[in-house]
């Protein structure tokens, strides 16, 4: 197996030497989206992507890494979110202990200043919108070399739905 590369999105969490200690004093949240979506999704905008390019083995770590500390990560899904979004979302803030407020299902268009580097590449859909989208549709059908890579990402996406915050 060829040795993994470092996502851009992840290369802070994943290189020797870049300290994780500052996980034990916060909540931690992962947010989690079915591989098909995202292979389909950042294969659209990058060429030939990779296992370490999409994020599932380094997210998983990272989760794996607050089990360690002794703590119990939430975990939300995209497709919970949009399907139900004041659900999931007033349920999020119980756990979490945040005031929940009818703002947090709206907001206005544009970027953020912590948006980053990758904001030109990536989020131009959330830019322009003003709320949430409603559920998407089916799962993109993959072939070839991009569904070989969902394969892979699943079992980390798996490990993770399992501790995700349901709508029941």
């Amino acid at each position: 197996m060829p040795p993994l590369r470092a996502s851009p999105t992840f290369a802070r969490f994943s290189l020797p030497g870049i300290p994780r200690d500052w996980m034990a004093d916060v909540v931690n949240v992962f947010l989690i989206r079915h591989p098909a979506r995202v292979v389909a999704s950042f294969g659209a905008k990058y060429d030939r992507p990779t296992l370490a390019d999409i994020g599932f083995v380094q997210q998983a770590e990272l989760f794996n890494h607050c089990i360690a500390l002794g703590q119990s990560p939430l975990v939300i899904d995209s497709t919970d979110i949009r399907r139900n979004p004041l659900k999931i979302l007033r349920k999020l803030c119980s756990e979490i202990g945040l005031d929940w407020t009818e703002n947090m299902l709206r907001w206005p268009p544009g970027g953020h200043p912590d948006d980053g580097i990758w904001a030109a590449h990536w989020y131009a859909a959330v830019h322009d919108s003003t709320g949430f989208a409603p559920p998407e549709g089916k799962l993109p059908v993959l072939d070839g070399a991009m569904a070989d890579l969902a394969a892979q990402a699943m079992p980390h996406y798996a490990a993770l739905e399992k501790h995700k915050i349901t709508l029941e």
